[in-house]
């Protein structure tokens, strides 16, 4: 764990107002340390950054004592009885991940909490809506579970939607019979004493024991819009390539497979519907070059994960699969992969309304289909 000292130096680097990432990273290539930072004059940092940066590091920061006071008691909340540990991970450790030393922004802390290990291991980011279709939360947790017992860890950032679908599927891949390594991380937008969004608190307690929590912001700061954006670098940044399930035209989805592009990295989408508002993010980004997958095989093949021969092979059965259960339900089959209304539906297959609600009940019980607002209703894959 980063000894006291070393966090107090590193804390008033990157938290002194008027000092941002970049300058904090000009001064550490410059003097080399935290410690080396504040040691020297501010005319030897101005000669670095600018004059605003240089005379804010002379003085310490009003709040800067409840700051370490409030960092140093989180850490210590990692140390109790069976507690997932934390630490703090600042540029030069050599637990600091590599992949992120790659790209343009990485960040100069990261603060963690659970497995530290998953940083060093092949990742696949998967993102995607927070308002997806049936078929979207269905997919994100199937590929997820697939990649991620095959040893990819899959890294998504918490929200609702399909980030939280990802992070289920890939904790239950980890811990399937035969898995071969695996899990996840979850990167936030907010201090790792809080939760955001609520909703998926049992969800954060589940990934910060049995996988890791990332976040570069300080302890106690808040939900705010504008980091969120900032967060998706990391992201996209910790993984080998991105995965977008699902992705409105605006979308922070979008923004983090055009980080991936940026710092190098694959980006794959899974092509939707054109009248599906939430596939139009994907099928952009198919058009400007993403890579197309209808399995996760596709991506195990690019990363070079699958055994030869294993990958046709899964395909083959995964479609067969697909088909199979098709040929067995008419309905299925009218249905399509489309939402789709009743009135539509009786004109396609010719039953009566009653008797397709009666059989939609059966389906949708079965969790083969899903019944959306209005009266519509969409088949549902399972991988």
């Amino acid at each position: 764990m980063i000894a006291p000292d070393e966090l107090a130096t590193w804390l008033r680097l990157v938290e002194t107002p008027g000092v941002g990432r970049e300058s904090a990273r000009r001064l550490l290539t410059d003097f080399g340390s935290a410690e080396a930072v504040l040691g020297a004059s501010t005319a030897a940092r101005k000669a670095v950054v600018g004059a605003v940066a240089a005379s804010a590091l002379a003085n310490e920061p009003p709040s800067f004592g409840a700051l370490l006071d409030a960092t140093l008691a989180w850490l210590a909340g990692g140390t109790a009885g069976d507690a997932p540990p934390r630490d703090v991970l600042v540029l030069g450790d050599p637990r600091y991940p590599e992949a992120l030393l790659q790209t343009a922004d990485p960040p100069t802390m990261l603060y963690t909490q659970g497995r530290v290990e998953l940083l060093a291991t092949d990742a696949i980011a998967i993102v995607g809506s927070r308002n997806p279709t049936a078929q979207g939360v269905e997919n994100a947790r199937a590929f997820a579970t697939h990649l991620s017992r095959a040893g990819l860890v899959v890294v998504s950032g918490l929200a609702l939607g399909i980030d939280g679908a990802a992070h289920e599927g890939a904790l239950d891949g980890a811990a399937a019979p035969g898995a071969k390594g695996g899990g996840t991380i979850a990167v936030v937008g907010t201090g790792l004493d809080r939760i955001y969004p609520a909703r998926h608190r049992a969800l954060a307690h589940r990934i910060a024991a049995h996988g890791l929590i990332v976040s570069e912001f300080s302890i106690g700061t808040p939900s705010l819009p504008e980091n969120f954006p900032i967060r998706n670098r990391i992201i996209a940044g910790l993984a080998r390539g991105t995965l977008v399930v699902e992705a409105a035209l605006q979308s922070g989805s979008l923004i983090t497979a055009r980080l991936a592009l940026e710092a190098g990295r694959e980006v794959f989408a899974i092509p939707g519907s054109i009248h599906s508002p939430q596939a139009r993010g994907c099928n952009v980004l198919l058009k400007q070059g993403a890579k197309l997958v209808d399995s996760a095989v596709d991506i195990l093949e690019e990363f070079s994960a699958a055994r030869p021969g294993a990958s046709a092979a899964a395909s083959s059965a995964a479609g067969a699969d697909a088909d199979a259960g098709a040929k067995q339900d008419p309905l299925l089959a009218a249905l399509g992969f489309d939402p789709i209304g009743l009135d539509a539906l009786v004109a396609r297959t010719g039953y009566s309304a009653a008797e397709l609600s009666a059989r939609l009940l059966d389906l949708e019980l079965e969790g083969r289909v899903a019944r959306l607002p209005g009266q519509v209703f969409q088949r549902v894959e399972r991988g």
